[in-house]
């Protein structure tokens, strides 16, 4: 799928190969990390010869932290799911899914090849499928979210409480014959079993999506030689999408809050709590609260991080959160700032570009291309809107609830914090609760806590040492040129990038070269952010440079002036949003972030992918 393996080299020149997964030794403290996660997670030693004749890269740009074991739930839901709707629901003639492994805690990835010879088979039962969800797209979406948010709700419902001292006397004079543990045990089954059904409805649009963007991307390449990756990308931008509707309920309040004449409160920068009892003291202000709590449900349930790890903070869980974000957002109101994205002005160039192209062509060309526009710009609201709905709303209920119950198990002394249960896989979870099923029934003690305690703590030491190393960015040989679409367009893993990777670019040390996201050129001071709890460093005007962004930075873009990612391609959610929000952006650079510091001096040029360290 990625084409064929890269020649070899002579000694003089870059190395043709990354290490062997098998040859990487783990960081000191981290021996023996292997067995925290499941067994079909992790390079077994007898597959060595297999599993080194692939090409592995690290897919930071979902995963950009060390797994706790519990947290590998995510990467095995979507990555199964993604693999099943590309290789058994929609049969997409050129790709299947993707192999996965951990290594070292982090995430790595191999697409599956399809045999050229078997694409032509694929082709009519593609059409066909994948033919019925264009020609029905509207009806099927709105269906699609009838069933996401049923299983939201029914996951919501699930509740983790204490055993009773004995059964309610309704159990004996209904006859139920029946004890709570077993609706605890069956919760948690059905809490899994949930999570697991809303992703694959995440994979029921999300490739064809794709799908349809990467046809009219080749249909242009084709038609118009020379033209930019970013001049297609334009064509379809301008859109409304679910995942900025928490960032602009907030700039909504914060212009609400000027309307009103309640900057004074929001200058005090008080916590969200002291904000809302400073506003409950006027009329106005308990109409901005009224406001605020509106907005809540369901915006709120909406995390800075990705929504990948149990250790990320929802806005509803930390009202500081969005409550920062709006007293930063007050001050620029006030100011007479507009806010929201200039959503106007992309849709005033997306249209430009179009007609320019368009003018190109007549007849047939011209019709072939209006359709697969239309198509792409009906199916590409669908490319962002899922992150709202599953990484961050469903994810969110499925945190929360695995959260009550590691409390619920911590208060039994099963573990000494309260979080800890995210240290053991999902697999692991359903003997601790039988375990305590045991014990409360025999009137016994649980072997829990004998056992878990210094057990956890013994990981607890091995995932604080994985997280001491960086990833390797890819595993094995590459192949001598990379073309799979989905890899360069998704993560912007190109043939170019891999060679840097390896060393073989060895230019200026102050120009980086990555994909040109999202248009313009700022001139501006670096801040280097590793994480969503490092956003509150960003200071006005400055360059964000990060190994990668998530959707959910959204309410710091305004602070920004431009965005440079390690990871990403066209249509990563970094390029996506930054497009959206009129940012520069350039993706993919492979080691912005380790060769750029906070303070340097940058020139981004997201129209033609370089960045520039000038001072």
């Amino acid at each position: 799928m990625f084409g064929k393996k890269a020649k070899a080299m002579t000694p003089s020149a870059a190395r043709k190969s990354f290490v062997s997964p098998y040859d990487l030794p783990a960081p000191k403290g981290a021996e023996g990390w292997q067995d925290l996660y499941p067994y079909n997670l992790v390079f077994q030693d007898n597959l060595k010869d297999k599993e080194n004749s692939k090409f592995w890269f690290c897919d930071s740009q979902h995963w950009p932290n060390v797994f706790k074991p519990f947290e590998t739930v995510g990467v095995e839901f979507a990555v199964r799911c993604l693999g099943a709707y590309n290789t058994r629901h929609y049969i997409i003639p050129p790709a299947n899914g993707i192999e996965f492994r951990i290594h070292n805690g982090f995430c790595y990835m191999s697409p599956v090849a399809v045999a050229p010879e078997l694409i032509g088979d694929r082709v009519p039962h593609f059409m066909e499928r994948a033919g019925y969800y264009f020609q029905n797209w509207n009806t099927l979406l709105e269906n699609w979210k009838k069933k996401v948010l049923s299983t939201i709700e029914e996951m919501d419902a699930i509740n983790f409480e204490a055993l009773p001292d004995m059964v309610d006397i309704e159990v004996i004079t209904s006859g139920a014959g029946i004890d709570p543990t077993a609706k605890m045990m069956a919760d948690y089954d059905r809490l899994i079993q949930l999570a697991y059904k809303n992703w694959e409805h995440h994979f029921e649009f999300l490739n064809l999506g794709y799908v349809a963007y990467l046809d009219f991307f080749g249909f242009c390449k084709e038609s118009f030689p020379g033209i930019p990756d970013l001049a297609i990308a334009k064509m379809v931008m301008g859109v409304d999408s679910v995942l900025f509707r928490p960032d602009d309920e907030l700039k909504d309040l914060a212009d609400l809050a000027v309307k009103h004449n309640l900057t004074a409160v929001f200058a005090k920068n008080l916590d969200a709590a002291g904000t809302l009892a400073e506003l409950a003291g006027s009329a106005d202000g308990k109409k901005w609260i009224a406001a605020w709590e509106k907005a809540q449900e369901p915006w709120f349930n909406y995390t800075s991080g990705n929504g990948f790890y149990g250790s990320d903070v929802y806005w509803r869980d930390n009202l500081d959160l969005p409550m920062g974000y709006i007293q930063d957002y007050v001050v620029r109101a006030a100011k007479g700032e507009q806010l929201h994205r200039p959503k106007d002005a992309l849709i005033a160039e997306r249209d430009r570009i179009t007609g320019e192209y368009a003018e190109l062509l007549d007849g047939e060309a011209l019709e072939t291309f209006n359709g697969k526009l239309g198509l792409a710009r009906t199916v590409y609201p669908y490319v962002e809107d899922h992150n709202f709905y599953i990484e961050h709303w469903t994810m969110g209920v499925f945190w929360r609830k695995v959260r009550q119950l590691s409390r619920l198990l911590h208060s039994y002394g099963f573990w000494t914090e309260p979080d800890d249960m995210l240290y053991l896989t999902r697999d692991e979870v359903r003997p601790v609760l039988f375990d305590l099923a045991t014990g409360w029934g025999v009137g016994a003690d649980c072997i829990a806590p004998t056992y878990w305690p210094q057990e956890i703590e013994r990981r607890r030491k091995i995932v604080d040492a994985l997280m001491t190393a960086r990833p390797e960015p890819a595993f094995n040989e590459p192949p001598a040129e990379i073309n799979e679409p989905f890899t360069i367009m998704l993560w912007g893993i190109t043939t170019e990038q891999v060679q840097q990777w390896l060393g073989a670019d060895e230019g200026d040390p102050n120009q980086l070269k990555g994909m040109a996201a999202s248009p313009g050129v700022v001139e501006g001071t670096a801040r280097v952010i590793m994480g969503p709890e490092e956003l509150d460093q960003l200071q006005q005007g400055e360059i964000l440079v990060a190994p990668v962004t998530a959707p959910s930075w959204g309410p710091v873009f305004g602070k920004i002036s431009a965005t440079v990612t390690d990871i990403g391609g066209m249509m990563s959610h970094a390029a996506i949003v930054c497009r959206e929000y009129g940012l520069p952006a350039v993706t993919g650079t492979g080691s912005a972030s380790t060769k750029i510091k906070t303070g340097m001096k940058l020139r981004v040029d997201g129209s033609n992918g370089t960045v520039e360290i000038i001072g």
